[in-house]
């Protein structure tokens, strides 16, 4: 055990374990950063020691670039928001390896996801759709790609009204639509270079494997099973695995399938980096009817706006700031929470909101990745 001084600490230290005070308090957890509350908090209550069992990680660039993204993040979403997030993304790892073992899976820990994702998003969204943008701080697994598409999926079916039988439906399928690619060969599905036809034939094949998955062993209902083998249907008939087109296609599925193409494009994958929001959503809007419904997109990018949630965009004085709120009759101003003033100073956490509908000489020059914010404070 090392007993560390509080007087030693200093703000945006990590440890590779977790860090107590008094005893069985937990300070932080492993390899988060020391906070200047954190500080603040120990000198208020008069404690002088710390323990951890773990020894101090010097941070390397990138561990750097991760933990400024990681503050961007907390300033945003609270911390049961968090361990919501995280939690759903840990049970999911548990289920998808459970598959791949072909051990048995409790349907209740799905249907809990679920259930709490329901609850938190109808009074956090803003929050948790912000948390997704930010969140791609490095390669995403299967579990954390399934979560992130069921928060997007959610998002959509609630602003669309979805009966609650319906969004639950759209909801379990959006978690498991992609269990199937447990029975791809782990070396397509982890291959870091240009598949072959062959081996893109045996990807596809993971939306037979999920809806049989979902039916037959989860037991869950046909309904569930049917959404998930449907997204990747296209809107002009050129999708998997049956070539529907239009309205024969399930709506929920069409819901899942903008879902799941913009959060592949905001996750960083084994062959390419992560796409800022500004840009999938530029993407997105290219489509011209081929792969989504239109009426769906339209829904999508009224409610995300140009500039989704969470992106951190250039202003033209200079300044740096992270959309916190769109509006669908203005997408191209929405309202900004500045981190870097026009002088290049960082700003706290109770920086000024600017409302760019409001401040008719400011307006977006263009978005930028979190990088650039990292890179103008090194």
């Amino acid at each position: 055990m090392n007993i560390l001084k509080v007087a030693e600490l200093t703000e945006g230290m990590r440890f590779s374990k977790p860090v107590f005070f008094d005893g069985d308090s937990l300070l932080v957890p492993a390899d988060l950063p020391v906070k200047k509350k954190d500080l603040e908090r120990l000198i208020r209550w008069e404690i002088e020691e710390v323990t951890t069992e773990g020894v101090l990680v010097k941070d390397t660039a990138e561990e750097k670039q991760r933990e400024t993204y990681s503050e961007m993040l907390q300033s945003q979403a609270d911390k049961d928001l968090l361990e919501l997030y995280t939690s759903s993304v840990e049970k999911m790892n548990a289920v998808f390896s459970a598959v791949h073992a072909n051990k048995l899976v409790n349907n209740e820990v799905i249907e809990k996801i679920v259930s709490s994702m329901l609850t938190a998003l109808k009074e956090n969204r803003d929050e948790m759709i912000s948390f997704i943008i930010l969140s791609g701080l490095g390669e995403q697994n299967l579990a954390a790609s399934s979560v992130n598409t069921t928060i997007i999926s959610i998002f959509i079916a609630q602003y669309m009204k979805l009966p609650s039988h319906r969004l639950i439906q759209l909801a379990t399928a959006a978690l498991l639509h992609d269990i199937g690619m447990m029975k791809v060969p782990d070396a397509v599905t982890r291959k870091n270079e240009k598949l072959s036809e062959d081996e893109f034939k045996l990807i596809r094949t993971h939306v037979i494997y999920s809806y049989r998955i979902i039916t037959k062993t989860l037991k869950f209902a046909e309904e569930v099973g049917s959404i998930a083998l449907q997204h990747h249907e296209r809107w002009d008939g050129n999708g998997y695995p049956n070539k529907l087109s239009g309205d024969k296609i399930n709506q929920a599925s069409r819901i899942l399938c903008v879902a799941d193409a913009f959060e592949a494009m905001v996750s960083v994958r084994p062959y390419r980096n992560s796409m800022i929001g500004y840009k999938a959503m530029r993407e997105l809007l290219n489509d011209n009817s081929r792969r989504f419904d239109s009426e769906i997109l339209k829904v999508f990018i009224k409610i995300m706006g140009i500039y989704p949630i969470g992106s951190i965009v250039l202003l033209n004085d200079a300044s740096i700031g992270r959309v916190v709120a769109v509006r669908g009759d203005a997408p191209l101003r929405p309202a900004v929470k500045l981190m870097v003033n026009k002088n290049g100073g960082k700003l706290k956490d109770n920086a000024p909101v600017i409302d760019l509908l409001n401040e008719k000489d400011l307006y977006i020059a263009r978005a930028i990745n979190p990088r650039e914010v990292h890179d103008s404070q090194a």
